[in-house]
C-alpha cells in the first residue's frame, strides 16, 4: 500500500516488502487498522523470536477508549521481540497516535502519558472522577468515532508501520505525539522528550563520584558572563520545549510589568501547587524576558529530584563522614523546634540512614557526598525526611558546567548578601544611582517613579568576597494605603552596574504583582503574628505594611549617597578562570563551594547543563518564617565586625528577629 503521506514510489523504484504487523486491540480503530494493511495481521501474544521468519516487524495497539494499565505489559512485549511499538487510542475527544516506542532506547507512550497528565489543568478532577467512579471513564468507548475517521487513521497508521519497519528515526511518531480531532479531523503534532524518570524506559546511571572536569568555555566577550547568547535561539528551544499538550513546559506567555517586559514559563500546572513553582523573566525587551524564564523554568525542573544518575548511596553520617559534607555546617534549627506539632523536618540523627548524592568541593579538591534533600529540593519520601527547608537558592543553568557554577554562585552571593544585611542589621551604604555609567539605571528608576509614584533607592550589600551586591528598595512615600508601602530586591554580579541593573529590574515587576494582591488587613495580622508568615508572598506582603518600614531603620535611607563603585573585574576570554576567580575568593575567606551536577537527559538536549551550589556558613533563602535558617551559623554572627560596623561578634539573641523582606 502506497505511503498516504509520502507519496508513491518512482517509476522503476522497488517498493519495500510490507512489514508483518502485530495488532493488538479491539473496537473501531483496530478494525480499520486491520482492514488497511496490506497483508493480514499477526494476531494475539507474541511468540516468535526475533530471528524466526514468521515473527512480527512492527506491535500495534488499537483501541476505541483511553485505557493504558496494560501499558507497562506492551512496553515489555514489544521489548522482549525487539521490536517497536506504536500505540493508537482515544481520550477526551482525541485520537491519540503515538509515541512509538523503541525499546529498550529511552522514549515511550507512558513518557507522553506523564507529561500530558502534568500539563492538564483539569489533572486533579480527572483523579477525583477515578476514585469515585473506578476505571469506567478510561474504559469506555469514544461515542463520536466515525468509520471515515477511523479509515483515516487506519491508512495513516500503515504509512506509519512502514516507516517504523525501514527507518524508525524517521517516523513522524518518533518522539512526538500525533493528536487528531474527532469532531473536526484536525491533526497536530507534539514533541515528546523522554521522561528519565518514566518507569517503562528509563534507565539512569548510577551515581559515581566524578572529578570535576572543566574545558574551556570562551566567551562571546570579556565583559559577558556566558558562553554563548541564546537569542537565536528562541524559536528551536520552544520547539524542544514548550508544547500545551506534552511539553515539560506547558506554556510561554510574555507581558509588561513595572515599565518593562516580563514573561512567565509555566512547568507543569497541572501540578504545581504554588505560581513560583514556574520560570519568571524580567527585561528591557521581550525576547530576552521569554528566554530567561524559560531558562529559569528548566533550572527549577532539574532541581527538584535527581533525573541525571540514580541515587546509589544510603547511609549514616557517621559511616561516611569523612567523605561527606557535615549537614550542621548549613544551618539547621534548634533541637526542640523538630518536636513542634506539624514541623515538617526531621532532626538530624548521625545515626540514622539517609539518602547523598556525589557533588564535588573546591576545597577539598575531590568529589564529596552531599544529602540529597540539600541537592534537590522536592517532595521527600516518609522513610527520606529533609533535615530543613531548602529551595532551588543556589540552582543555575548554563551551556556549560562551567557557566552553571558560575551562575549558581552568584544566586548564593545574591541572597547570602540580602539575608545577612537583614539578620545582622548592617547600615548598608546608599549607592547614588544618578552616578551609574549606564544611563538605563537611573532612568529605570526614573519611571517606577513616574508610573508608579514609587521612590527608588538602593544600598550596597557588598561581603567580605568583595563581589558587588545590592539591595534595592521602592517606597510610596504618598503612603497609599490600598497599596504596599515599601518593595525590595537584590542583585549580586562582578560587574556592579549589571547587579544593581538586575536588582532594579526585579523591583519594578515585583511592586505591580504585589500590588495586585495587596490585602493591608492580612498584611497587619502578618505583621503582628510572624508565624504566619508561611509562603515566600507572605515575606512581601507584611512588608508592604507602612508600620513594618520601621523594621528597616538599620538602612541609611535619609542619608547621604556615595558614588557606584568602579571595581573592575579582571577581563577574561573563558569563563572558566572567572569561576576560578570567585570560588578562589570564598575558599580565601574560609568558606567551601560545593556544586552538585542535576543536568539530566532532557537539558542536555537542548545543550544546557545544570548546577546545585552550596556554601556552608553563608545564609540559605528560606521562606516561612518558622523555617530560617539562622542558627549555628558563626559567620552570621561575625559579620558586623568583619565588615567594620562593629567591635565585637553579635550574641545569637542580637539577631534580627522578624522575617525577612525578601519577595
Amino acid at each position: 500500500m502506497t505511503d498516504v503521506l509520502a507519496g508513491p514510489p518512482a517509476v522503476g523504484e522497488l517498493r519495500p516488502a510490507p512489514p508483518r504487523v502485530a495488532l493488538q486491540g479491539s473496537g473501531r480503530l483496530r478494525e480499520a487498522v486491520a482492514s488497511a494493511l496490506p497483508q493480514a495481521p499477526v494476531c494475539g501474544p507474541l511468540t516468535g523470536a526475533p530471528s524466526d521468519l514468521d515473527a512480527p516487524d512492527v506491535l500495534v495497539t488499537a483501541r476505541d477508549a483511553a485505557d493504558t494499565r496494560d501499558y507497562g505489559y506492551l512496553h515489555w512485549q514489544a521489548a522482549a521481540a525487539r521490536i517497536p511499538w506504536l500505540p493508537i487510542r482515544t481520550d477526551s475527544g482525541w485520537v491519540l497516535i503515538g509515541p512509538s516506542a523503541r525499546p529498550p532506547l529511552p522514549g515511550c507512550p507512558l513518557c507522553a502519558e506523564r507529561r500530558r497528565t502534568g500539563n492538564r489543568a483539569d489533572a486533579g478532577a480527572r483523579r477525583a472522577l477515578r476514585e469515585r467512579y473506578g476505571e469506567e471513564p478510561v474504559t469506555r468507548p469514544c461515542a463520536l468515532l466515525t468509520p471515515l475517521l477511523a479509515a483515516t487513521v487506519g491508512a495513516l497508521v500503515v504509512a506509519e508501520t512502514g516507516l517504523l519497519h525501514r527507518d524508525p528515526a524517521a517516523a513522524r511518531t518518533h518522539r512526538t505525539l500525533l493528536r487528531i480531532s474527532v469532531e473536526t479531523g484536525t491533526l497536530t503534532r507534539h514533541p515528546v522528550l523522554p521522561d528519565p524518570l518514566c518507569p517503562h524506559c528509563a534507565h539512569l546511571p548510577a551515581d559515581r563520584p566524578r572529578a570535576l572536569a572543566l574545558g574551556p568555555s570562551p566567551k562571546p566577550d570579556p565583559d559577558v558572563f556566558r558562553v554563548q547568547r541564546l537569542t537565536g535561539r528562541q524559536a528551536d528551544l520552544e520547539r524542544l520545549y514548550v508544547d500545551a499538550e506534552t511539553g515539560l513546559i506547558q506554556s510561554l506567555a510574555t507581558g509588561t510589568a513595572g515599565g518593562g517586559a516580563t514573561a512567565v514559563a509555566r512547568l507543569q500546572p497541572g501540578t504545581s501547587r504554588h505560581e513560583s513553582d514556574h520560570g519568571y523573566g524580567r527585561s528591557r525587551d521581550f525576547a530576552t524576558a521569554g528566554l530567561t524564564a524559560l531558562a529559569e523554568a528548566l533550572e527549577r525542573h532539574a532541581g527538584l529530584r535527581p533525573r541525571g544518575r540514580r541515587t546509589t548511596v544510603r547511609a549514616a553520617y557517621a559511616d561516611v563522614a569523612g567523605r561527606a559534607l557535615d549537614p550542621r555546617t548549613l544551618g539547621l534549627y534548634p533541637d526542640p523546634w523538630y518536636d513542634q506539632p506539624g514541623f515538617p523536618f526531621a532532626r538530624f540523627d548521625p545515626q540514622r540512614p539517609t539518602s547523598w548524592v556525589w557533588g564535588y568541593s573546591f576545597a577539598r579538591a575531590e568529589p564529596l557526598l552531599v544529602p540529597e534533600s540539600f541537592a534537590y529540593y522536592g517532595p521527600r519520601p516518609e522513610r527520606d525526611p529533609a533535615f530543613a527547608y531548602e529551595c532551588s537558592n543556589g540552582c543555575a543553568i548554563g551551556g556549560c558546567p562551567a557557566e552553571a557554577i558560575f551562575h549558581g554562585l552568584l544566586e548564593v552571593a545574591e541572597r547570602d548578601a540580602f539575608l545577612t544585611t537583614w539578620y545582622a542589621r548592617l547600615p548598608a551604604p546608599r549607592v547614588d544611582l544618578d552616578s551609574a555609567a549606564d544611563r538605563a539605571i537611573p532612568m529605570a528608576a526614573a519611571r517606577i517613579r513616574h508610573d508608579l509614584g514609587y521612590q527608588v533607592m538602593a544600598f550596597d550589600t557588598t561581603l567580605e568576597q568583595g563581589l558587588p551586591a545590592f539591595w534595592a528598595m521602592a517606597v510610596d512615600r504618598a503612603g497609599d494605603p490600598g497599596r504596599p508601602y515599601a518593595v525590595c530586591a537584590a542583585g549580586a554580579h562582578p560587574d556592579p552596574e549589571h547587579a544593581l541593573a538586575s536588582a532594579l529590574a526585579e523591583l519594578g515587576p515585583g511592586i505591580e504583582s504585589l500590588a495586585h494582591g495587596y490585602d493591608a488587613g492580612r498584611a497587619a495580622r502578618l505583621l503582628a503574628e510572624p508565624e504566619r508568615v508561611r509562603e515566600m508572598d507572605d515575606h512581601g506582603l507584611l512588608h508592604g505594611h507602612p508600620d513594618a518600614f520601621r523594621r528597616l531603620a538599620f538602612l541609611p535611607v535619609e542619608g547621604p549617597p556615595r558614588p557606584i563603585a568602579r571595581k573592575r573585574w579582571p577581563a577574561r576570554d573563558d569563563l572558566t578562570g572567572d569561576l576560578a576567580e570567585l570560588v578562589g575568593r570564598y575558599l580565601a575567606t574560609g568558606l567551601d563551594v560545593i556544586t552538585v551536577d542535576t543536568t539530566g537527559p532532557e537539558l542536555r538536549a537542548g545543550g544546557f547543563a545544570c548546577a546545585k551550589v552550596l556554601v556552608p556558613g553563608t545564609a540559605s533563602m528560606t521562606f516561612g518564617h518558622r523555617f530560617r535558617r539562622t542558627h549555628a551559623l558563626p559567620r552570621l554572627l561575625r559579620m558586623p565586625r568583619l565588615l567594620g560596623h562593629r567591635d565585637r561578634d553579635l550574641l545569637p539573641g542580637e539577631l534580627n528577629p522578624d522575617p525577612h523582606p525578601f519577595p
